[in-house]
């Protein structure tokens, strides 16, 4: 089982819309997926409410009850677990952050969000914990220079999701409907996005595991192996 949080001290980067849509493109895929709302917020779990289909799950829990939750789930044979955390500087944030196998930094391309994320980058440098921003909300157009800009500041900071997730009415809507993008517009742009970073993140998953993974014929390494 692998464990993704989403973390970032600054709100309106769409962390939660990102880290639902995510999870329902993981379960599509065909991998056993859980979302973990700790967010006092609660919006993927308001998003549950609204949903009519029960895959993937939310469970919304205390982060004090993190660690536990996460060892019942890995009993339960989950392939991949996406924790939605506070968009502040909390114990939420850290414990998500020290449980996770790799972390995802959702920013907007703008100056603001990138200097906002200091302290998390440095805490998860301090912590040696493999992390890597996601550009979101992306202006869409010939307004590509912004977003080339914070391309290569973020690529400077540490790693970068090559997909970029572009500003389109289709999240904001599908967040309403209690939906993901692949299901709310299945061909659309926004649901192409959101499986490109899916498809960048388990490779990344994959590779962090290939060092500890035995994979004697020398083929792809499941996601599901990764327990």
């Amino acid at each position: 089982m692998k464990i993704v949080s989403f973390v970032t001290q600054k709100g309106g980067t769409g962390k939660s819309s990102l880290a639902v849509s995510l999870a329902v493109a993981a379960a599509e895929s065909g991998l056993k997926a859980v979302l973990i709302d700790i967010d006092p917020q609660s919006t993927a779990e308001e998003w549950y409410k609204r949903r009519t289909a029960e895959a993937p799950a939310v469970h919304s829990i205390s982060w004090a009850n993190l660690s536990s939750r996460l060892y019942r789930l890995r009993q339960q044979g989950y392939d991949l677990v996406i924790v939605d955390t506070p968009g502040a500087e909390s114990h939420a944030a850290s414990e998500a952050m020290k449980e996770a196998h790799f972390c995802l930094l959702p920013v907007r391309p703008s100056v603001a969000d990138i200097e906002a994320s200091a302290p998390t980058v440095r805490h998860l440098n301090e912590n040696a914990k493999p992390f890597a921003f996601v550009l979101n909300q992306c202006p869409t157009g010939g307004r590509t220079s912004r977003t080339a800009n914070a391309r290569m500041t973020l690529q400077l900071l540490g790693g970068l999701c090559d997909p970029t997730v572009a500003h389109r009415s289709d999240h904001v809507d599908a967040l309403a409907a209690g939906l993901g993008v692949t299901e709310f517009s299945p061909y659309g742009k926004a649901a192409d996005e959101i499986r490109a970073v899916l498809q960048w993140l388990t490779a990344r998953l994959r590779r962090l595991d290939a060092t500890e993974i035995a994979d004697d014929e020398g083929g792809a390494i499941p996601l599901s192996a990764m327990s």
